[in-house]
């Protein structure tokens, strides 16, 4: 992913990715604090577990370009409105 302000990068080749886990992690930490954007040094102190940097920024580069998060200059904002046809399936109302 490419900003103008450089601040969130493509990762580089040969870095260990994160789990699925670490990823919820983050996705439901910013589903949770949705209302205000937060920087990356603020989000890496308030998430439940410690993550390191260059997995955190895998997990944001992945989040932007899915388009569950934007980043601008006021940080990481969670944009992503779930469905309605799959909030529908997830309570049982609607039938494949």
């Amino acid at each position: 992913m490419r900003q103008s302000n450089n601040k969130i990068k493509e990762p580089h080749k040969g870095l260990r990715y994160p789990n699925l886990s670490t990823v919820i992690m983050v996705e439901d930490f910013l589903k949770k604090n949705k209302d205000m954007p937060i920087k990356i040094s603020e989000l890496k102190k308030r998430l439940p577990k410690q993550v390191m940097h260059s997995t955190l920024k895998i997990i944001l580069v992945y989040l932007f370009k899915s388009g569950k998060i934007i980043y601008g200059p006021r940080g990481i904002q969670w944009i992503y409105a779930e469905p309605n046809h799959i909030r529908m399936m997830k309570e049982d109302i609607l039938e494949l």
